[in-house]
Order: C-alpha cells, then sequence, then structure tokens
C-alpha cells in the first residue's frame, strides 16, 4: 500500500511539472512537415532538430514528419503546421481537404523558405501561402528592411538586418498579405520584385493565421539566434498567442 501511495506521489509530480512547463497542453502542439517532391534542401534536417530545441526552449512541443497521410490524420493534434522548405505537390486530394478543414477550424500555418516552392497547381494554396517561388540568384549577403516593428517575428529588430541567405523572387504575391520586412534589390544582385520585394510576410485566412518567411535556406541560419527569434515569433503569431 506505501508503495502504491508513493508512485501516486511520483505521478501527481510528474503531472505538476508537465502542466508547469507546458508540455501537457495538447493544443501547444506543433508539427513539423518537411516532405520534398522536388529539390531538398541539406539544411531540413537541421532546420528540424532546430525548431525541436526552440519548442524545448519555449514550452511547447515539437513532432517531425514527412508522411502527409500520418500529418493530414492527426492534425486535430496541433495548433501550428510548420512547412520546412517543402516543395513539390506533397499533398493529394483527401490530403489537401484535410488541410484546408484544418485552416478553416483556425489552425496556424507557419511557411519557412521553400514552403513557396509548393503546390503549384493548387490555388487554394497559394493564397494561403501567400506568393509563389519563380527564381533565386546565387547566394549572397543583402540588406533587409524592416518594415513593420509590432508584430512579434519583427519588433526586436532594428530597421535593417543583413544576411547571408538565398534570396527568392516571387510570383503571384497576394495583395492581401501583410509584409513584414522587404529585400533591397540594390544591395545584392539577382532580385527581380523591384523595389517591393517581400521576403516575410503574415495574414489571416479561411479562419488561420498565416506566416512566412523567405529566410532559411542555409545550415547556418538554424543556429542563428536572430533568424530563430524571427521564426518563434511567426509560431506564437500562428498559435494566437499574445
Amino acid at each position: 500500500m506505501k508503495k502504491a501511495i508513493h508512485l501516486n506521489k511520483v505521478f501527481l509530480l510528474a503531472l505538476l511539472i508537465l502542466c508547469s512547463t507546458g508540455y501537457a497542453q495538447e493544443e501547444s502542439n506543433v508539427i513539423v512537415f518537411s516532405k520534398t517532391a522536388g529539390y531538398r534542401h541539406q539544411s531540413i534536417e537541421t532546420g528540424v532538430e532546430a525548431l525541436k530545441k526552440l519548442g524545448i526552449d519555449n514550452n511547447f512541443l515539437v513532432d517531425a514528419t514527412e508522411d502527409a497521410n500520418e500529418l493530414t490524420k492527426n492534425l486535430e493534434k496541433y495548433k501550428v503546421v510548420i512547412f520546412l522548405s517543402t516543395t513539390g505537390t506533397i499533398f493529394n486530394k483527401n490530403q489537401q481537404k484535410a488541410f484546408k478543414k484544418y485552416i478553416k477550424n483556425g489552425g496556424g500555418f507557419v511557411g519557412i523558405h521553400a514552403a513557396a516552392d509548393t503546390e503549384y497547381d493548387w490555388a487554394w494554396y497559394g493564397k494561403l501561402i501567400g506568393a509563389y517561388f519563380l527564381s533565386h540568384p546565387k547566394q549572397q549577403n543583402a540588406v533587409i528592411h524592416v518594415m513593420n516593428h509590432d508584430h512579434k517575428a519583427t519588433s526586436f529588430l532594428s530597421n535593417e538586418w543583413q544576411k547571408f541567405d538565398e534570396w527568392y523572387n516571387y510570383k503571384q504575391i497576394s495583395p492581401n498579405i501583410n509584409v513584414l520586412m522587404t529585400l533591397d534589390e540594390t544591395s545584392y544582385s539577382g532580385g527581380e520584385n523591384g523595389e517591393n520585394h517581400p521576403i516575410s510576410w503574415f495574414h489571416e485566412y479561411e479562419g488561420g493565421r498565416i506566416f512566412y518567411t523567405g529566410l532559411g535556406h542555409t545550415k547556418e541560419s538554424y543556429a542563428d539566434k536572430t533568424f530563430l527569434k524571427h521564426i518563434l515569433g511567426g509560431i506564437h503569431y500562428a498559435m494566437k498567442k499574445n
């Protein structure tokens, strides 16, 4: 009997610890989806591990999968879905339907880098992500202009941020996105969007909150505390966390 009471106390203590850290709150769960049907970024595995650590450090659970069926069958478990450099056609029709339902029920979405190089034949996704990948020049340093300091993903940044990355040009840019940062095309070679070259944005779409950043091509990005804080702000926005 004493042994049973002791075990119950241990269980209750463990439960209290989980609750205090936030890990018992299923609604705070996040899943990273990194399926590729086209180009595969070498930074994906590094990014997955960095996002898992970001969750540990900020009291939310992070799962990861590249199985579209597993993802779409378990969406109700997650507050936010992160597309980490997905490419190509990653969902079949039934999976698309499940993901649309998730967003319409208030699910959060974070797209990183090649999430814009995904699902070109699915117009709904194009409106969700806010723009599609068009092209990119060689990797190089560029100046980013921060246009909005009121958002969690950019509030800690100065007016300009210099960074080395692979800089996307975009097509079919939605007029409904709220631009957080733009690229200064005079600071690097190969820009094709002109003076208004968005590189990170957010918007609300059919019930869900959407955040996208074009940064994150390189492995080194996922050791960059400033970049990870930028991502964390996007996750918190998508979670509807004030």
